[in-house]
């Protein structure tokens, strides 16, 4: 894995909860839907009967669990990325790894906020990128 797809990890786990978020909102707003009937359906396998509400809830309780899981492997992620940015010894290179990989900044915000044109922006980032797949493999 290369330094870009190792700092990348965090992005990519960050929109996946982002997903599973949406993905529980809709099942929260489809339980509020279910009207209150006591109906109960069966579930293959087994005796046991569940209602669609309880379905919903179980659906529910599943993702809150993953979506949990998750975010803690994102904060760990996250504090080993970071360990990796503090040994770039470029400040401004720190900081543009710092916005990108852990802020989860666009291009056009970092380049605003570091006052650099998108390409200066770039460069940097191609030279703070070299540095960082240095730092790995010392480790």
């Amino acid at each position: 894995m290369n330094a870009k797809e190792y700092l990348s990890q965090a992005l990519w786990l960050d929109q996946r909860i982002n997903s599973k978020l949406e993905h529980l909102e809709t099942l929260r707003t489809l339980a509020l839907r279910v009207s209150a009937n006591l109906s109960e359906e069966k579930v293959s396998g087994g005796n046991n009967t569940r209602s669609h509400m309880e379905n919903i809830v179980v659906k529910i309780v599943d993702l809150e669990r993953e979506i949990n899981e998750d975010i803690d492997k994102l904060v760990s992620l996250k504090a080993e990325i970071m360990e990796i940015i503090d040994q770039v010894d470029d400040p401004v290179c720190q900081m543009i790894l710092e916005m990108r990989y852990i802020n989860g900044k666009t291009w056009d915000e970092i380049a605003a906020d570091i006052r650099f044109d998108i390409r200066t922006a770039f460069r940097v980032h191609g030279k703070a990128l070299k540095e960082v797949e240095e730092i790995k493999n010392r480790q």
